[in-house]
């Protein structure tokens, strides 16, 4: 019985899609951001930790993550050359854009 209602509900919210967790690296094309996702995995001979990284672009509609914030991005059909992501919603915000931010506008109200 428990197989036929997972199979139910797979199929009324569609296929799962892989999701992984990153932080944002550059913000500098529209829509669109690179994010930075770390995997840790034992060696196969020697058991210890290795940390590796590697880059994803991932479609932004609303342009709202900044570089620095901590995203989660969902696989999704190919929207481009290398994009194959999509922003899902945003973990954690940095302090480091909001930093930006208050800068920016006192740029704006100093040159006015």
């Amino acid at each position: 019985m428990a197989t036929t209602t997972e199979t139910v509900q797979a199929s009324s919210t569609g296929a799962r899609r892989n999701e992984k967790v990153g932080e944002v690296v550059s913000t500098k094309m529209q829509k669109t951001i690179v994010v930075e996702v770390e995997m840790r995995k034992a060696h196969p001979k020697y058991k210890r930790v290795v940390r590796s990284t590697k880059k994803f672009y991932a479609h932004d509609e609303q342009g709202s993550a900044r570089v620095g914030d901590v995203v989660r991005i969902r696989e999704t059909r190919p929207l481009s050359k290398l994009k194959r992501w999509s922003l899902e919603e945003i973990v954690r915000r940095s302090s480091l854009g909001q930093i930006d931010d208050a800068t920016s506008l006192k740029d704006d109200v100093a040159a006015n």
